[in-house]
Parts: structure tokens; sequence; C-alpha cells
């Protein structure tokens, strides 16, 4: 079977590589048609490459759905000031395992997109800023930049065609923080990874005090295809709002774990109960995270009405954020897991805003009291005062990204966390 499961009900644009050693090489690349974007929109101005990408609908795949296009074109139209694209490869959300696959097996439609985007906002640099732990991944991109350089498909001409654009690619120390735009850009200038205050927004005023665009790796991965095919093209798929396809990871208690290339609006459940083979030992669905740890939990019923676009997640109660399904079952203590991701987020804080830095830490301690059967059932109002606290009130969303999990498991799972206040009882043991 073909990397790692195949369905027929896929749409694979950007993962059509995976599992394949030749396309890192750039002879395999272009064999495959990396490049042919580059060629095409080198051919066009910087201002249609962003309409049509504009037109295609294209929105961020890091998490927050932004329209792709609307953001470059809020970039300055003239040289008058260095202008900078970044690729935030840096994933660290737990759940989250898309863009390290895209890098490992295809890095030249990374580099390809990279050079794309510089061009259109007028970039004369972009910087792959990549997670420090990505260390096979980070060899494999940085190879093929190299044999990009020696092509002439980077540098002082870029394919002949008079444009200079340089790519460097910037290993990061392992901090989640330096997944946020604004953090990503002060570690990249050497500074400590903590998010700055917007405004000034990156386009006005980013990396080295330039305007700079941020864009995560799938979404940058997606504009070749755009540029080659159209954006009526890409808006064959998914919906209005919510064109093209998405790469879902789907971990967890299913059988076919992996990533898995979808149109938007794809059924949640047909993905859990037939790509990935359904629950685990036959076991019932109790729960799904559906973007990445951040996001508030679906119930079983929740997720049977459940359309994976950013729309239909939204309407369900949760996000889309960065497509990371987390399937939990019957066994699983939601009590236990949730302190597991309150106590991530409290480490991986940069304490630079007192909600967040304080909050997590008690969000934190009073989920350990509970779980170990200390808990008062007055601990569930202070948890929920506490995390409403913690919405809206910091520089960055890392301390809602506390508050997501928190909240919604204790009111839609309060019976769990009573039952260990009550009796000292798990309700699951996963």
């Amino acid at each position: 079977m073909a990397y790692p499961y195949v369905s027929d009900r896929e749409v694979r644009v950007i993962s059509t590589q995976f599992g394949d050693p030749e396309a890192r090489t750039l002879a395999g690349a272009k064999q495959r048609g990396r490049y042919q974007g580059l060629k095409t929109a080198l051919d066009m101005s910087p201002d249609a490459v962003v309409d049509i990408v504009k037109a295609s609908g294209l929105r961020g795949r890091g998490g927050a759905g932004f329209p792709t296009g609307l953001k470059w074109s809020f970039m300055p139209k003239d040289y008058d000031k260095p202008h900078y694209l970044c690729c935030n490869a840096d994933e660290s959300e737990p759940g989250t395992f898309k863009d390290r696959e895209i890098i490992r097996w295809d890095p030249h439609q990374l580099v390809e997109g990279c050079l794309i985007g510089a061009y259109a906002i007028r970039a004369r640099h972009a910087y792959i800023y990549c997670r420090g732990e990505f260390f096979e991944a980070t060899q494999v991109l940085a190879r093929a930049v190299e044999e990009a350089y020696a092509d002439g498909l980077i540098g002082d001409d870029v394919m002949g065609s008079g444009q200079k654009i340089d790519l460097t690619v910037h290993v990061g120390s392992g901090a989640y923080i330096c997944g946020e735009e604004t953090g990503l850009m002060n570690s990249l200038e050497g500074r400590r990874g903590e998010p700055r205050v917007k405004p000034p927004f990156p386009a006005a005023v980013g990396v080295f005090g330039m305007p700079t665009t941020v864009n995560n790796v799938e979404t940058l991965c997606a504009v070749p295809h755009i540029v080659v095919n159209g954006s009526e093209w890409y808006r064959q798929w998914g919906s209005e709002k919510s064109p093209g396809t998405k790469l879902f990871c789907v971990s967890g208690h299913v059988r076919k774990p992996g990533n898995y290339e979808l149109p938007l609006g794809f059924p949640l459940m047909d993905l859990i109960d037939d790509l990935c083979g359904g629950i685990t030992n036959g076991n019932a669905l109790k729960a799904v995270i559906p973007g990445g740890s951040s996001v508030p939990l679906l119930t079983a019923e929740e997720c049977r009405s459940c359309a994976l676009d950013y729309e239909g997640v939204s309407s369900c109660g949760s996000m889309l954020g960065c497509a990371s399904v987390i399937v939990m079952d019957e066994t699983t203590d939601i009590v236990k897991q949730v302190r597991r991701m309150a106590a991530f987020y409290a480490h991986e804080s940069c304490g630079q805003c007192t909600p967040c830095r304080e909050g997590s830490i008690w969000v934190t301690r009073t989920l350990e009291r509970i779980e170990a059967g200390r808990g008062t059932e007055d601990d569930l109002d202070t948890l929920m005062e506490l995390t409403a606290q913690m919405v809206g009130t910091t520089i960055c969303v890392l301390s809602d990204s506390v508050a997501a999990p928190v909240q919604s498991s204790v009111l839609k799972f309060r019976d769990e966390y009573l039952a260990l206040i009550r009796r000292g009882e798990r309700v699951g043991t996963a």
C-alpha cells in the first residue's frame, strides 16, 4: 500500500510525492512538474500573481485561515525598503505533522512556493524558519536549497528573469511560541522569541523592521499549483468560503492514523470511519479535537454533523485550526488529557503576559489536584472563571489555547470531573 494509507476519496494536490524519495532531488522534482509554477509566475506581474491567488480563495493553512492573496496585497508595492517573506515551518502544535512530511518528501515544492510568494510581494529574500527538532527534514530541505541555487532557481537571476531572490533556511531552538508570527520574527532576528504587540502589523514593520509576510508551509505549497492551473481549477474542491484541499493529520484511537489530503468540507465521521478504518479495538468514539490541542473538544454527537471546513467546524463549536484531528475513544481519561494539554502550554508560555504566565500554571495545578482526587466542586467554577480571564487579554493567543480545551471539557464532560472530585474515581484509562 502507498504511503502510508491512500484512499480513492482523497484529492492529492500537494501530497502527491509523499513516500517517493526521488522527489527530493532537483532532477526528480523537475520530472514531477516542480518549478513550472515559478516559470509561469515570472512571466506575469507580481500583482497578477497576487490576483490569481486571491481569486482562488486560498486561506492560510497554519490555523487562522486568513485569505492568502489578501494578506499579500497588504505589502507595499515598491522597492523603497527591503521586503521579506517568512515561511513558518515551526510546526509545534500537538497533533500536527503535515508540514514536516511536506518538507521530508517534497522540499522543492516548498522552495518553489516560497520563490513565487517572494516574487508576488516583491521580496528579495525569503526565510524558511524550521522547528529545531526537525533534524532530518531540515537536512533534506537544505540540500534542496543548495541544488536550487546551483541551478539558478534561486539567487541573483532567478530562471534568467533578472529577478533577485535569496532563500535562507533558519533552524529555531524548539520553542512553541516561535510558531506565532511575530515571535518567529523576533527569533529570526536573534532576540528572545516573544510575540510583539500589534499594530504595527508585519506588512508595515516586520522582520528587521521591514515589510514582511509570514505564510505557513502548506499555504505556500498550494501556490504553484494555483498559478499553473488557475483559480477556478482550485475552487472545484471545497466550499465557496473554504475552497481547495487541506491536509488533515489524524492521530489517536484510529486504525489508520496519518496525513490525508481532502477537499475542505469533508465529513468528519467519514474521515474517521472510512479513511482511518474506524476506532481501534471496536470501541466507541468519545471525543475529537478537530484542529490541534488549542481548540475546543467536540463530543461524539457533535462529530456526527461536523463538516471539516472553517465554517463547518465553527458551527459545531470548535475551530478547524491546523486540522490536527485527535481522536479519543471511550477509554480516554478526559481530565488527564486536558491536564496534559494545559501543562504543555504552561511550559511553553514565554511569560511575557501575566494572564498567560500565571493563569496557565494555576490551571495546570488545579487540574492536577482534581486528577489526584483532591479537588472540590468549587474548582470547576474556578477553572471557568480563571480561563475566562485568559481569553483575549494577552499579546498572542497561547493563553486562549489553554482556555479552549479546559472550558469545553468542563462543560461537555463535567461528569468525569465530578466523578474524580466526589469519589476519586477515574472514568477512563488512556
